[in-house]
């Protein structure tokens, strides 16, 4: 039995493209910070859609997670065939003004628990072809941003690291996709201390499941 694997899947982005698998039966594993959250939701899809959804509560920025997750996986034989790296958060600011321990933290887990869960589960991932990665970024990633150096660099990174993997993983069978969203109606913005930029730009907004819609399917297809 496969499943997609989805972290930060308990709101935004990540809790819609957990759906959009659900709708198309793929079986799910879960994670993201809160556990009532993630039971809600688990049992909301379970019911809905008629999957297996098992779900585990964690911190990405222990770096000791992503291998015990490898290992959660492994222990109970859930055959991951898609891995999607959705886990993420930005901070509004100057660089000067935001204190250091939340940038790097943000750096912690936009980029180095994306890349040691990577590295756990392709081990995994190519035991289950065909199989699939899908590295959430951003627009940003294409873009210096002021007042946002420390994200837009961090979603840079995610892009150049996604684009390099699809060539070292391709003969093993894994697609590797890397969905770089815009402005994106979640909580995003809050926890960013962007609600006043956010604002301005409300015309623009796509809704998370019109995202993840356009995710799914271009994973699908393999598109890079």
């Amino acid at each position: 039995m496969n499943y997609a694997f989805i972290t930060g899947a308990s709101k935004g982005i990540g809790r819609a493209i957990a759906i959009e698998l659900a709708q198309r039966k793929n079986n799910l594993l879960l994670t993201a910070r809160s556990e009532d959250l993630l039971k809600g939701l688990a049992a909301d899809i379970q019911r809905e859609y008629e999957v297996t959804v098992q779900f585990k509560a964690c911190d990405l920025t222990d770096p000791e997670v992503p291998a015990q997750l490898a290992e959660w996986c492994k222990s109970n034989k859930y055959d991951v065939n898609i891995l999607v790296n959705n886990a993420g958060f930005g901070l509004w600011g100057t660089f000067g003004e935001l204190p250091v321990e939340g940038q790097l933290e943000m750096m912690n887990l936009n980029m180095n628990a994306l890349v040691a869960l990577t590295h756990h589960f392709l081990p995994i991932l190519s035991n289950s072809k065909p199989s699939y990665i899908m590295n959430v970024a951003s627009l940003a990633s294409f873009l210096a941003i002021p007042h946002f150096s420390i994200y837009a660099a961090t979603k840079a990174f995610v892009l150049s690291f996604s684009r390099s993997l699809r060539f070292d993983v391709a003969k093993k069978g894994v697609a590797v996709s890397c969905l770089c969203p815009g402005a994106t109606e979640s909580e995003f913005l809050q926890r960013a201390g962007m609600e006043a930029v956010g604002d301005k730009a409300k015309g623009v907004y796509m809704s998370a499941e019109t995202v993840a819609k356009i995710a799914v399917n271009g994973m699908m297809r393999g598109k890079a």
